[in-house]
């Protein structure tokens, strides 16, 4: 298990389940830490305009999110404030060695707020987020994530939440109500 203090992972029960709601929350609340996003996903989606390819080989693509300006999860996460936003596209197999290239490109101690459930496998983030929501998609088992340490948060109550309870103190992200 890699330990990386100075990174907030966020999965969620499915599709809808508020995993990018949540991420631009944080980077909204927190936006004078100039937090570095990443969205890795197992689905191979088209690319979209804005999407500067840093890495593109066989099971994997990494890419720069530069455009402000689309629906996209990574283009949201960049209106919301982030100063960098990488999104990936790999297979499982390759995930570690994929993340090992995207912490790479990210300055030693950059508050990191990530979007992927498969990588609570392998790291462990300073927290651990799992949103969930009434109106959640293609719903995901992630019982085996549900038993480590995390936070739990219901798309339909951060509405009602004026600050969450997390920190970054450090180097290290935190939750504040314990």
């Amino acid at each position: 298990m890699i330990i990386i203090p100075n990174l907030l992972l966020i999965a969620g029960t499915g599709t809808k389940s508020g995993k990018t709601t949540m991420v631009c929350r944080i980077i909204e609340q927190f936006n004078e830490l100039n937090i570095t996003a990443i969205k890795i996903s197992p689905h191979f989606h088209e690319v979209t305009p804005g999407l500067k390819t840093i890495y593109k080989e066989k099971g994997y693509s990494i890419y720069e999110e530069t455009n402000r300006d689309t629906t996209k999860d990574t283009s949201r996460m960049l209106r919301s404030g982030a100063a960098r936003v990488y999104f990936a596209k790999v297979l499982d197999d390759r995930l570690r060695f994929v993340f090992d290239k995207i912490m790479d490109l990210i300055p030693a101690a950059t508050p990191i707020v990530g979007e992927s459930p498969a990588l609570r496998n392998f790291v462990e983030p300073g927290v651990f987020i799992i949103m969930n929501s009434y109106t959640t998609n293609n719903r995901k088992n992630i019982n085996h994530l549900q038993s480590l340490p995390h936070v739990f948060f219901k798309l339909e109550e951060l509405s009602e939440i004026s600050s969450l309870s997390i920190g970054f103190k450090n180097g290290r992200w935190y939750d504040a109500s314990m």
